[in-house]
């Protein structure tokens, strides 16, 4: 088995081991995919102070998300269709999260259901929702999720209309996967994957399937999808939704100053600056350029956390450094586990963690606690000097 030093080496494995609209599925964004490709190369124009001769033994990564205890400030995010990348997927996750000591989210389009996750572990997890039409629908999932003892919900503000991804389209993509010629021929040589999907009955979208009004199989599911999602969303709406759940509620999709103002008022207890993955609006700012606008507009008056583009514990570092109290892993955690299941998970948490403590230590601080812009040197213009 391959030495793991950087989750690029996951990404490889994951690549030879997963079909290819599973993989193309992570590995995309819209349109162009200049959102998508900028979510990680902005990383790379801001760089580190380098401090020497100061003493580094004893290095911390323990802080908290949302008043939550975290190993540290990472959490997995929601990503759909985990269930197709490795059998069970969402619940190898899961696993893999709660032993670490960072949360876990699951998301509504996820294979594995609300309650079998809730079966396989033993700490609570955090539950992804979307802005559904279904006001019964809707009640009834944060329902579940109560009863799962959900300990946070995140509402994704985001999808009212999905960003076109071309691979998508062109792979035919859905769960359980549509058989034709070229997958069917993919698949084959995917032979770890396929024994694996095999051994579960888990192959649909476990928490719409057989609980969303008229969906009672997978072929009725398409219908329900192109209707479901909520275009006509707005604050007062989002105000609704806070009120079917009285947890600690996250909102996520936040790219301008004036919507995490919005969420603020709606009684949100965190905001996460995202651009879902450069997977809606093609052509919008990275996350980590957008992030300190946020922050400049909402203070300390809500905790802020940042998604998108992170593949390294320095891009943790960067965006920490910055002012983000929290960071998101997707594809990151996704490649992990399309390699090697619930270890490839753990692999990935353990490389981002190591790459994190080290760096912190290299540029002279000891407890993620204290990161700010001093060690930073963040290039002028670099969240906006724009001519509106």
């Amino acid at each position: 088995m391959p030495v793991i030093t950087e989750i690029e080496d996951l990404r490889r494995i994951y690549k030879r081991r997963v079909p290819k609209m599973f993989f193309d599925y992570t590995e995309s964004g819209s349109w162009t995919e200049q959102t998508f490709r900028e979510n990680s190369s902005d990383f790379d124009k801001i760089y580190l102070r380098q401090r020497v001769a100061i003493d580094m033994e004893g290095r911390k990564t323990a802080s908290k998300m949302i008043g939550q205890d975290v190993a540290m400030p990472v959490a997995l995010a929601p990503v759909g269709l985990t269930g197709m990348q490795h059998f069970d997927g969402e619940i190898k996750a899961a696993k893999a999260a709660e032993k670490f000591g960072v949360p876990y989210s699951l998301s509504t389009m996820s294979i594995c259901s609300i309650e079998d996750v809730a079966e396989n572990t033993s700490k609570p997890f955090w539950m992804q929702v979307y802005t559904l039409k279904d006001d019964d629908f809707m009640q009834r999932l944060f329902d579940r999720a109560k009863a799962a003892k959900c300990s946070a919900a995140i509402i994704t503000v985001d999808l009212q209309l999905l960003g076109q991804r071309h691979k998508d389209l062109k792979n035919g993509l859905s769960a359980p996967p549509k058989l034709t010629p070229a997958s069917v021929a993919n698949m084959m040589t995917k032979v770890q994957w396929g024994l694996g999907m095999l051994q579960t009955k888990r192959r649909f979208f476990g928490n719409i399937v057989g609980h969303a009004k008229g969906v009672k199989d997978p072929s009725s599911l398409t219908s329900w999808t192109a209707q479901a999602f909520d275009q006509s969303l707005n604050w007062d709406r989002i105000r609704e939704f806070r009120k079917m759940w009285d947890g600690p509620l996250i909102i996520k999709g936040i790219m301008d100053p004036r919507d995490a103002l919005e969420a603020l008022n709606v009684g949100a207890d965190a905001i996460v600056v995202s651009n879902h993955g450069g997977r809606q609006l093609d052509g919008a700012l990275s996350s980590i350029r957008a992030l300190e606008p946020i922050l400049d507009a909402v203070g300390d008056k809500i905790e802020v956390h940042l998604d998108s583009g992170i593949r390294s514990g320095q891009d943790v570092l960067k965006a920490l450094a910055m002012g983000a109290k929290g960071t998101y892993i997707g594809r990151a955690y996704v490649y992990g586990l399309g390699a090697k299941g619930q270890q490839g998970v753990t692999d990935a948490l353990n490389v981002i963690h190591k790459e994190l403590e080290m760096s912190m230590g290299l540029c002279g601080r000891t407890d993620v606690k204290t990161l700010d812009r001093d060690i930073l040197m963040v290039p002028k213009g670099f969240s906006g000097d724009w001519d509106a």
